[in-house]
This record gives C-alpha cells, sequence and structure tokens, in this order.
C-alpha cells in the first residue's frame, strides 16, 4: 500500500470516528435533552399535581371551614323574652301557588320577625340584619291545635293600572282601589283561633332592652297581626327567662316546632307530626326584600310535643324548646 493510499485510510478511519463521536455526541445531547424534558415534565407534572393537591387541600378546608363557619353562625342567647300572640284568625300566606291563598300552620321566622318589629315600630325592609341568624334567636311553639277553614272573599286589584287617586289636586294624595272596577273571588285558607308562644332573644342590646320594655308596658308601635292586617292578634307578655342547657338524652321530648329536624323524629302513635318549609331569614334587595333561607318545621299540629333525637335544646320557663 502506498503512503497516500495509508493517508486515506487513516482520514477515512478519522473522520468515521469524529463522525460517529458527533453523532454519538448529538444523541447523548438529545438523551439528555430528552432526559431533561422528561425531568422538567415529570417536575412540572409533579408541581402541578402538587399545586392540585394543595389547591384541592385549601378548597377542601375552605369548604369545611366555611360549613363549619356556617355551623358556628348561630347566635347562642343566655337570655330571651317570652309572649304568646293570638288572634280568630290568621293567614301566613305560602309562597308557592296564588289561585287557592293557602296558609303555613307554624308561623314562619320572617313573619315573626315583621311582628316584633311592628311592635317596635321599625320601617318595612329595616329589620332584616337585626334578625340574621348571627343576631338573633327565636323558637315559636304552638299553644292551640292548628285548624284551618276555606274562607272566599271578593278583593280589588291593587295594582298601579287599577288605583284611583283620591284628590289629586291637592297637597296629599291617597291612590285607592277603584271600587267601579269588578271584584276578584279568592279562596283563603285561614287559620282558626290560632295563638303561638314566642320566645325571642337578639344580640343588639339596645333594641332588646326596648322590645322588653314595650312589652312589659303592653303598648306595640302598630296594630299586631296574624298575617293579613284585618286579622288582628293581641300579646300577652309572660317575661324575661334564662336560656339553661336543655337534656342531653339520645331522644328529647320537645314542645316547640323543631327545625330541620325530618329525620330525628321518632315515631310516636299518640302524637301526629307534620312538615313544612317557610322562609327563615330575609335580605334587602334592588326590588325590596329576597329570602336567604328557609327552614324546614316538624311539629305537633295538635299543640302537643314530639320526641326528637340528636336535638340541640334549651330549656326556657319549664319548657323544652328548639331556637333557629
Amino acid at each position: 500500500m502506498t503512503m497516500q493510499e495509508d493517508l486515506d485510510e487513516w482520514f477515512d478511519e478519522g473522520g468515521d470516528a469524529a463522525t460517529a463521536e458527533t453523532t454519538e455526541s448529538v444523541e447523548s445531547n438529545d438523551t439528555g435533552a430528552n432526559e431533561a424534558d422528561a425531568n422538567e415534565s415529570g417536575a412540572t407534572d409533579a408541581g402541578a399535581n402538587e399545586a392540585a393537591s394543595d389547591a384541592g387541600a385549601n378548597e377542601s378546608g375552605a369548604t369545611d371551614a366555611g360549613a363549619n363557619e356556617a355551623a358556628s353562625d348561630a347566635f347562642v342567647p343566655d337570655r330571651c323574652l317570652s309572649f304568646t300572640v293570638r288572634g280568630p284568625w290568621g293567614h301566613f300566606r305560602r309562597v308557592e301557588g296564588n289561585v287557592v291563598k293557602q296558609t303555613y300552620r307554624v308561623l314562619p321566622r320572617t313573619t315573626a320577625a315583621g311582628l316584633i318589629a311592628a311592635v317596635l315600630g321599625i320601617e318595612r325592609d329595616g329589620y332584616y340584619d337585626l334578625f340574621a341568624p348571627d343576631a338573633s334567636a327565636l323558637a315559636v311553639e304552638p299553644v292551640r291545635p292548628l285548624r284551618t277553614l276555606n274562607m272566599p272573599m271578593n278583593t280589588l286589584s291593587t295594582s298601579n293600572a287599577d288605583l284611583a287617586s283620591l284628590n289629586p289636586r291637592g297637597k296629599i294624595s291617597v291612590k285607592l282601589p277603584n271600587p267601579a272596577k269588578p271584584r276578584q273571588q279568592h279562596n283563603y285558607e285561614v287559620l282558626v283561633d290560632p295563638a303561638y308562644r314566642l320566645d325571642v332573644a337578639l344580640d343588639d342590646a339596645a333594641v332588646y332592652a326596648d322590645l322588653r320594655e314595650t312589652l312589659e308596658a303592653g303598648e306595640s308601635h302598630y296594630v299586631p297581626s296574624l298575617g293579613l292586617s284585618e286579622h288582628l292578634a293581641e300579646i300577652e307578655y309572660h317575661g324575661e327567662f334564662a336560656v339553661e342547657d336543655g337534656p342531653t338524652d339520645d331522644v328529647v321530648s320537645v314542645d316547640s316546632a323543631v327545625p330541620d329536624a325530618v329525620d330525628d323524629v321518632v315515631p310516636d302513635p299518640d302524637a301526629r307530626c307534620q312538615v313544612e318549609e317557610s322562609p327563615g331569614f330575609m335580605t334587602t334587595d334592588a326590588g325590596g326584600r329576597t329570602t336567604t333561607r328557609f327552614t324546614t318545621y316538624v311539629y305537633n299540629p295538635d299543640a302537643g310535643p314530639l320526641r326528637v333525637r340528636d336535638v340541640s335544646a334549651a330549656r326556657v320557663d319549664g319548657r323544652t324548646v328548639v331556637f333557629v
């Protein structure tokens, strides 16, 4: 072999080796890059999973915290004012349906709040914060059997188009239903001789003291009524009582209507049990007011006690009640 051939063979081998080394280096770099990508992707995935886990944990914690906060929202009173409101008729219109004006049997919490606001002279839509879940506690006990009948009534429309102005050119103008318009007949379901004992506590000390003084004096700023303005009511004040811890037995005999305990009632062949859901809390909005929470009451329509399991009860004036 000549010298030239040796040189050519040497260069070829060197070139192939260099090419092989370059290729290996590139492959190594690609592999390293892939590994780096894989590691980075793994780290990213791990970070994402960790972030997701943290987010889930935070969200779960927030949810639990929200649930715990809602559960601890309730106002726990140490004293309350107790009175009975009664009348020959009552009507607390159910929110569903308009043709037949049905009534709730148990005085709704929002209606009780409105009744107390009327006693104090608080304007419409001005007392919702006063009776918020974290600022008030109220127990409702039917003290007479809850009985209803249907009463047809002829009514006039109160829409703006059907109102007539009285003394429209004077300084004071009043709009009244136009008596020339045809009457509309509606069937009202009304309560007969309803009576409820209310135990109420307010976090606002000044308003609470004002309510106590007003009830003690047997006064009321506005005339109290049971739902409709024509169903006038009278109030019998019993006094101020300490709110004591209730029985801790597994099954407790409760005198008041029991809120949110449908699944906890112990059936008793000697006691009837009924359930209804009614507005519990309200707030103001652009249209005036809206219901923010409903309360499901379990009650005895014969004005007797119910046996309930795992309930947070209190003792007021020798009675066992549940506040909401």
